[in-house]
């Protein structure tokens, strides 16, 4: 691929990083992908950088990876300009190849080997908190469960500025769904209420070793400074529970999981008892929230 100056691309990566190819990192440490681990790997480094590109610009801010992996990403998020990194790997088996960048790049990684569900993440940024962004191939097994985690953290505004993560195709679908649709959810309340998330780059399964059955998609999310309408996050969880759990149901009946008389809370929110939750907005929902904490 050619520059705007004409020059190879690929050629001025390998000038610009010191270490091998990743074929060859993966080969001499032996770090075969695991389906246990949910493990695909992005062996070609120029889409690595694409995807860095994707969370803006990267110096001083503190950037968190979470399954690094053989570093393929990591390298990139260095190339791009991240000044230091904290990249928590579950896997020990990667320990001696993210060693290995460390090295190359003296004080720009920290590898922290631990499982990043147990994770307690202001504490581990530190200092750095709400100067921090997620970069992240993130392993497929845990992402929703990880996201969720993110999103429902307090106090907000949270410890993060910014976060881009990969997802199977159909679980960034299901964050940016919009009310009506299929897609539409728990997840897409949450996110969108906190965050206003969006899909920034779409990749083929061809773009993993070994390939996925499924798409993946890159989803920026940026916090909003204050949620509107304001609400507890662990009420809009209850709320969303209960109206999703029955979708096909009207929430006059679907919200009895929540209150014993829905219709009076639904009431109070100017809603039609007859409405199902795909046809309430994410402000509604939040509404809703409130207006249950309050009565």
């Amino acid at each position: 691929m050619k520059t705007p100056n004409g020059s190879d691309e690929g050629k001025a990566d390998q000038q610009q990083d010191p270490l091998p190819p990743l074929r060859e990192v993966i080969r001499q440490h032996g770090l075969s992908a695991r389906k246990t681990l949910s493990q695909n790997f992005i062996l070609d480094l120029n889409l690595t950088r694409r995807i860095a590109r994707c969370a803006g610009p990267l110096q001083d801010s503190l950037i968190v990876e979470i399954g690094p992996g053989p570093g393929g990403l990591t390298r990139a998020l260095i190339m791009e300009g991240a000044e230091r990194i904290i990249a928590v790997e579950r896997d020990g088996r990667c320990q001696a190849a993210l060693s290995e960048i460390a090295a190359a790049y003296p004080g720009r990684l920290q590898v922290n080997m631990g499982d990043a569900l147990a994770t307690n993440w202001s504490e581990h940024v530190g200092a750095a908190a709400g100067n921090v962004i997620v970069v992240a191939n993130l392993p497929y097994a845990i992402a929703t469960s990880l996201l969720v985690s993110w999103l429902e953290t307090e106090p907000w505004p949270p410890w993060y500025k910014r976060m881009a993560l990969m997802f199977q195709k159909e679980v960034a679908d299901r964050i940016v769904a919009q009310p009506g649709t299929k897609a539409y959810g728990r997840l897409a309340v949450l996110a969108q209420w906190r965050t206003t998330p969006r899909i920034v780059l779409k990749l083929k399964p061809e773009a993993f070793t070994p390939p996925p059955k499924v798409s993946s998609s890159v989803v920026l999310f940026t916090p909003r400074t204050e949620p509107h309408p304001p609400a507890s996050v662990k009420t809009l969880a209850r709320v969303t529970a209960a109206a999703f759990g029955q979708r096909r149901k009207m929430l006059r009946q679907s919200l009895k999981a929540l209150t014993p008389m829905p219709e009076l809370l639904l009431r109070k929110c100017n809603l039609e008892p007859t409405l199902r939750a795909e046809d309430l907005t994410v402000s509604k929902f939040a509404e809703l929230a409130a207006a249950f904490d309050g009565s």
